[in-house]
């Protein structure tokens, strides 16, 4: 099965290296790896924008792949980088399997909390809120509960471990748990339950 890598990996300065490592580890249990930054499928019309190019070459990747592995370790804020969860999403869309991993293992209220500082104030009710009163979900989830539901409902799962800063964006631990998910899957086999570290 061809499997779509996505995650934000593609900024760091070696994305490449980063996704040689990823695909290594997918081919060591029969999956392929699909990075964002290889060759589409077909290539995208020339006039098309750069970053549509780039849109529209990623679109045709997860359409060739039978399966999802997101890292949705947070980016640049509380949350999953915003256009790995848009893929995760049309993945989940397309009704293959989906799995997600995050190098942090802070349950999502814990990190809105800390990223919105003292503008984060108690309720009566015993919840949160930000200085636009608006709620701050507390379900001791990973993420959004969208993002945690999509896996859930796709029978996959989302694999947390507390890595150290400086490894967050290398640790590949949690992520060949999500390949040795998805190899079962393809399989046929049980998946083995999702685990924390």
């Amino acid at each position: 099965m061809r499997v779509y890598l996505a995650g934000p990996e593609v900024f760091l300065p070696d994305a490449l290296e980063v996704a040689a490592a990823k695909k290594r580890i997918c081919a060591a249990h029969g999956l392929e790896g699909v990075f964002p930054l290889d060759p589409p499928p077909a290539a995208p019309p020339a006039e098309r924008p750069y970053w549509m190019r780039i849109y529209l070459g990623n679109e045709a990747h997860i359409r060739s792949c039978g399966g999802l592995i997101a890292n949705l370790t947070p980016f640049r804020g509380p949350s999953a980088d915003v256009g790995t969860v848009f893929e995760l999403g049309f993945m989940r869309a397309l009704g293959r399997p989906v799995a997600g991993y995050s190098n942090v293992a802070e349950d999502f209220l814990a990190r809105t909390r800390g990223f919105l500082g003292d503008a984060a104030r108690p309720r009566a009710d015993g919840g949160w809120e930000d200085a636009d009163r608006m709620g701050l979900e507390d379900f001791g989830l990973a993420d959004n509960l969208m993002v945690d539901g999509g896996i859930e409902a796709a029978g996959g799962g989302f694999e947390r471990a507390e890595v150290p800063a400086g490894r967050r964006w290398h640790d590949l631990a949690a992520f060949e748990r999500c390949v040795i998910r998805l190899a079962a899957d393809a399989r046929g086999d049980q998946w083995p339950s999702a685990s924390s570290a």
